[in-house]
């Protein structure tokens, strides 16, 4: 998970409520990146670890870090595999050892601020010829984020809520790639909006009670002021989301993937048909995939 300057706390147990839905995008990042046998791979911001057994499992051979701010995350991280090296830093200072092959971060960018400045620093961690992978959700525009925008505008809360949206630190797909093209070998950019099947708008605050509401409800005096604010937000929730003739609701959710290779010797896969002498030419991929279709519905 990421770092913003407020001591509030992850709850893994709350976070892991909707393990499935939350590791799916990270499969597909993962899935994605063309290199072959990396020697040393760390996951940044790898919370209660879900994200890091991904990557174990692409490269199982591969030495292994993981880092994140919160020591809750990291207790229940480490339960999970012992064979990772499991670190506390905080995000915007870490920096390996040595550079690492891949270096892979799952929704935990968009809580770190500037990113002109880090996501240049990422890469530089990177070894020649390896790739820095990031996920982070896109949503500053969703309705569950803008029923938070309304619901911060009235009530005894309105004066002590912090900002809404981590999203807002975001860049746009080709802002990211004109930032890394520079200093890359290629660079690919591209957003998914998956569609969630979830038992009813109760899930959908209890999802955004385990990332993106975790300072809005500490800043909150007490918990008569906290389970009010809760319930005014499940009715705004419960507008914009209708349940469904079966009684669910589809929870739309965009996420933004980029991954950059560094120049240099590489082991990469080729892909089929990849023409070898290409492979050096810094190359733009910037595209948004067909939305997927409901990822089912059981209650994850």
């Amino acid at each position: 998970m990421g770092t913003r300057p407020t001591a509030v706390r992850w709850e893994p147990a709350r976070y892991l409520e909707f393990e499935r839905e939350r590791s799916r995008p990270c499969r597909d990042l993962v899935a994605r990146i063309e290199v072959a046998e990396p020697h040393r791979v760390a996951d940044l911001g790898c919370g209660p670890g879900n994200s890091t057994a991904i990557l174990r499992g692409r490269w199982p051979r591969a030495e292994c870090a993981a880092v994140d701010s919160s020591a809750d995350m990291l207790a229940t991280a480490r339960a999970s595999d012992p064979t990772v090296h499991w670190m506390l830093a905080d995000l915007r200072t870490w920096a390996p050892v040595a550079p690492v092959d891949v270096l892979l971060s799952n929704a935990a960018m968009h809580w770190i601020p500037d990113h002109a400045h880090e996501f240049p620093r990422l890469l530089g961690c990177v070894a020649p010829g390896g790739a820095l992978a990031i996920q982070m959700p896109a949503n500053s525009t969703e309705p569950y984020q803008e029923a938070l925008t309304r619901l911060q505008t009235r009530g005894p809360w309105r004066d002590v809520l912090p900002p809404a949206d981590p999203d807002s630190e975001l860049l746009s797909a080709t802002e990211y790639y004109d930032l890394l093209a520079p200093i890359a070998r290629e660079v690919d950019v591209w957003d998914t909006r998956y569609y969630h099947v979830l038992p009813g708008p109760e899930a959908i605050v209890e999802w955004t009670r385990g990332a993106g509401l975790r300072p809005w409800l500490a800043a909150l005096a007490s918990d008569v002021l906290r389970e009010r604010f809760l319930a005014e937000y499940l009715e705004e929730v419960t507008t914009v989301y209708p349940r469904r003739a079966d009684g669910r609701v589809v929870f739309p959710f965009l996420r933004r993937f980029l991954i950059a290779y560094r120049e240099g010797r590489s082991n990469r896969r080729d892909r089929p048909g990849r023409v070898r002498g290409l492979a050096s030419r810094t190359r733009a991929r910037i595209r948004r995939t067909p939305s997927h279709r409901p990822s089912g519905s059981r209650s994850r």
